[in-house]
């Protein structure tokens, strides 16, 4: 089922890029409310030396799910979002590092060696439902904490950060 949903995203994105996409060919313009800005070193934009993606946008790209429990919320929890290093390679983003900044200009630095397969999404969706603002989204940064002890410290939790809008590449 989590294959079939894999392969129904990467179709639909592939609707959204023409075939022969790469990071060089920039992206779509989006058509909805921006929920996600990326500035910085930039192989693929759809602005001035900007990438901003709306939330259809992030829902077409291969995404990603897991149950993991969370120091924020109650028992178990299903995430479902696209994976950083997903985002990062449509990007063309080999190198730097993160700054994810939140709604309320909170921000914390994430090292770009975090964005690997199976490692954090940025997750729009929770049990099923998209996130709202007052319910830590729309957009909220989540690591697989079950899937791997290195991901239960102080150091991580503080990168796992919610109602985030912003992400800036630097080197």
């Amino acid at each position: 089922m989590r294959h079939i949903a894999r392969l129904a995203g990467a179709a639909t994105f592939a609707a959204v890029l023409p075939a022969h996409a790469s990071p060089a060919d920039g992206l779509p313009d989006p058509s909805g409310e921006i929920v996600l800005t990326v500035t910085g070193d930039l192989a693929a934009t759809n602005g001035d030396d900007v990438a901003q993606f709306d939330l259809e946008m992030l829902r077409s790209m291969d995404s990603r799910s897991f149950v993991t429990e969370t120091i924020w919320t109650d028992g178990a929890q299903t995430f479902e979002g696209v994976g950083l290093d997903t985002l990062l390679e449509t990007l063309g983003v080999e190198e730097g590092t993160l700054t994810a900044t939140a709604i309320n200009d909170y921000a914390v630095v994430i090292p770009i060696g975090d964005a690997v397969a199976d490692g954090p999404i940025i997750a729009y969706s929770r049990n099923g439902d998209l996130m709202s603002v007052r319910d830590k989204g729309p957009l909220w940064i989540v690591y697989p904490y079950d899937a791997n002890p290195e991901y239960r410290s102080e150091r991580v939790y503080a990168r796992s950060i919610w109602q985030l809008d912003r992400i800036t590449v630097t080197d």
